[in-house]
C-alpha cells in the first residue's frame, strides 16, 4: 500500500483518539445557587459539596457558585430547578413547604428537643422518607443540611413572654406552618423574599424577622435589629438538591460523587451550626444587641399559647408523623 492511502488512515486514527481523550476529560459545570453569603453556614456546606464531588468525579462534576442570592429568592432558584436552567442548590425548609408540601411537619413549633434529635430523626426513616417524596414534584433531594434553631429579632421591644408578640410585623417565609404560628401569637406575619428583608428593616416596613444564629450573624443582623429572642422555636433544616435534568444525565458513578458531595456539605453546615450557637450570642452582643434568654417556664407559656395551631398542624400532617417524631429518640 502507497504512502498516499495509508496517511487517510493514519489522519482518521488521530481524530479518533483525540475524540476519545476530549470525551474522557468533557467536564458537566454545575451551577450551584444559594441564598447567603459565602462565609455563611450555605456557603460552608456548598464549599465542602463541590470540593467532594469534584474530587470523586475525577474532575467530570464542577461547580460553579452563585450565593446571595444573585440568580434570585430561595422559591425562584427551586423553580429553576424544575425547569432544568439551574443545576443544584442550598434552600431552607421553610421554603420546600410549597413544593413538597409534606416538609410542612418539620417547621412545627418546639417540635425538635435539640439539634441530636433533630438530626437523628432527618437522618433516619422520617428525613429519608420525606426525601423520597421531592422526585414526583419534579426535584432530587440529596440530604438534609441545617440551619439551626430560629430565633426572633425585633427594632421595637425585648420580647419575654407570648403578649409581647402582639402586633409585631415580623417576616416570614412563604410558609404556612410558620404564618399560622405567628398570626396564632399575635404577630403580624408578613411574607417577604429574603433579598428583601434587610432593606425592609432598614425603612420600617417590617418590625423583625427570625432566622437560626447563622443566620443573624452573617447576615449582620445585629446592625439592623436591637432585640433578639432565643426562643429556638422552630428547627430549621436545609436541602441540598439537584435538578432531575443533571440527575438523570449522570451516569451511576458520578451520581454517587454528586451525593457522596451532598454528605460533606451537611456535616460541614451542622459543624459551622455548633460553631456558631457557640459564639454567635457573644457576638451580636458585643455589636449592641439585648439578648433575652427564655427559659423552659417561658417557652412553656409559647407552647400553650400555640395549642390552636398545633390543632391545625395535627389536622394537615397527623397526629402518628407528629408524635413520631416529637418522641423519637
Amino acid at each position: 500500500m502507497s504512502i498516499a492511502f495509508r496517511l487517510p488512515a493514519f489522519a482518521a486514527a488521530i481524530l479518533a483518539a483525540c475524540a476519545f481523550t476530549g470525551a474522557a476529560h468533557a467536564q458537566t459545570e454545575i451551577k450551584l445557587a444559594y441564598a447567603l453569603a459565602v462565609n455563611s453556614h450555605y456557603g460552608a456546606g456548598a464549599a465542602a459539596w463541590a470540593e467532594t464531588t469534584e474530587k470523586l468525579s475525577n474532575g467530570k462534576l464542577v461547580f460553579k457558585q452563585f450565593p446571595s442570592s444573585a440568580l434570585g429568592g430561595e422559591r425562584e432558584t427551586v423553580e429553576s430547578l424544575q425547569l432544568g436552567t439551574l443545576e443544584a442548590v442550598i434552600v431552607s425548609s421553610g421554603t420546600l413547604s410549597n413544593f413538597v408540601p409534606e416538609v410542612g411537619v418539620t417547621d412545627i413549633p418546639f417540635l425538635f428537643r435539640d439539634l441530636q434529635h433533630a438530626r437523628s430523626v432527618l437522618d433516619g426513616k422520617i428525613g429519608q422518607d420525606l426525601l423520597a417524596k421531592f422526585p414526583p414534584r419534579n426535584l432530587i433531594a440529596l440530604a438534609w443540611g441545617e440551619q439551626g434553631f430560629r430565633h426572633l429579632t425585633n427594632s421595637r421591644h425585648a420580647v419575654q413572654a407570648p403578649v409581647d408578640m402582639k402586633g409585631l410585623k415580623i417576616r416570614t417565609m412563604e410558609n404556612p406552618v410558620h404564618i399560622t404560628a405567628f398570626k396564632t401569637l399575635g404577630a403580624a406575619p408578613t411574607p417577604m423574599a429574603w433579598p428583601e428583608v434587610i432593606g425592609a428593616l432598614q425603612q420600617g416596613t417590617i418590625d423583625g424577622q427570625e432566622n437560626p444564629m447563622s443566620v443573624i450573624v452573617s447576615a449582620k443582623l445585629a446592625e439592623v435589629q436591637k432585640h433578639l429572642t432565643l426562643t429556638g422555636h422552630v428547627y430549621s433544616p436545609a436541602a441540598l438538591m439537584v435538578s432531575p435534568k443533571l440527575w438523570n444525565s449522570l451516569d451511576e458513578e458520578g451520581r454517587k460523587a454528586l451525593t457522596e458531595g451532598a454528605k460533606a456539605g451537611v456535616a460541614a453546615m451542622r459543624a459551622f451550626v455548633d460553631d456558631v450557637e457557640k459564639k454567635g450570642v457573644e457576638n451580636v452582643k458585643a455589636a449592641g444587641m439585648n439578648v433575652v434568654v427564655l427559659d423552659d417556664g417561658a417557652k412553656a407559656e409559647f407552647q400553650k399559647a400555640l395549642e390552636p395551631a398545633y390543632k391545625q398542624y395535627e389536622s394537615r400532617y397527623g397526629k402518628a408523623l407528629i408524635d413520631g417524631i416529637a418522641n423519637a429518640r
